[in-house]
């Protein structure tokens, strides 16, 4: 219910960002701000949060432990023998497990979030900038 809400609240602002344009300054009329970003933001979150858990799951970390004959299962076996007997706390293995076990969390959603943005700030403004020197 909590992260509905989230999302929620993130869709209202998404829908009320045209009315954030007398916040802006004359400078950045180039549509690289955190309210143009926004929209990247939600989708982004809100498409980890759910295909995060089920990527992961298909890998075989899913929240009730490691899959049998699964890929998960060949990284631990990797991982424990490489390391010597035990699979290290904070590795890869033990991080993927900790995410897999976590499905629809908060944590997927500010990930996703975090990628959003990236990738309006790299892929969306960098045109945008390459095309300002041309």
């Amino acid at each position: 219910m909590w992260q509905q809400s989230q999302l929620l609240f993130l869709a209202c602002l998404v829908l009320s960002s045209g009315s954030a344009d007398k916040f802006r300054d004359d400078e950045e009329e180039d549509g690289c701000t955190l309210m143009d970003a926004l929209p990247y933001m939600a989708v982004g979150g809100a498409a980890l949060m759910y295909a995060g858990p089920a990527l992961l799951a298909s890998l075989g970390f899913q929240p009730t432990g490691i899959a049998a004959k699964s890929m998960g299962s060949s990284l631990m076996s990797w991982s424990a023998i490489s390391s010597g007997g035990g699979v290290p706390a904070g590795g890869v293995v033990a991080t993927l497990q900790s995410l897999g076990a976590q499905a629809g969390s908060v944590a997927w959603g500010s990930v996703g979030s975090k990628l959003g943005y990236a990738a309006h700030q790299n892929f969306i403004c960098g045109k945008k900038q390459k095309s300002k020197k041309q």
